[in-house]
């Protein structure tokens, strides 16, 4: 399951929370609850926004010691060329 970072422009935290890929949480509670986290003194209804990046992204900097084939070199199992 893939890993989303949403804001919270009340509070300005950032939390990261696992998901399905057609669910977005719309509300601070919706996040506090996916994340098992407490609300504290924010608001329940507060809106948040799911961030650009998450903790799925793969760098190239995470890639250790850089000597993967290109795609094209047939380096790119299961189809994941889009993520280099």
């Amino acid at each position: 399951m893939p890993t989303y970072d949403y804001q919270c422009d009340t509070n300005g935290r950032v939390v990261e929370v696992k998901h399905g890929m057609s669910e977005v949480l719309a509300t601070w509670a919706e996040l506090c609850e996916r994340a098992g986290i407490e609300a504290g003194d924010t608001p329940a209804d507060s809106p948040v926004k799911k961030l650009a990046t998450g903790g799925q992204i793969v760098k190239s900097s995470s890639r250790g010691s850089g000597n993967m084939p290109p795609c094209g070199g047939g380096g790119c199992g299961g189809g994941m060329c889009g993520l280099n």
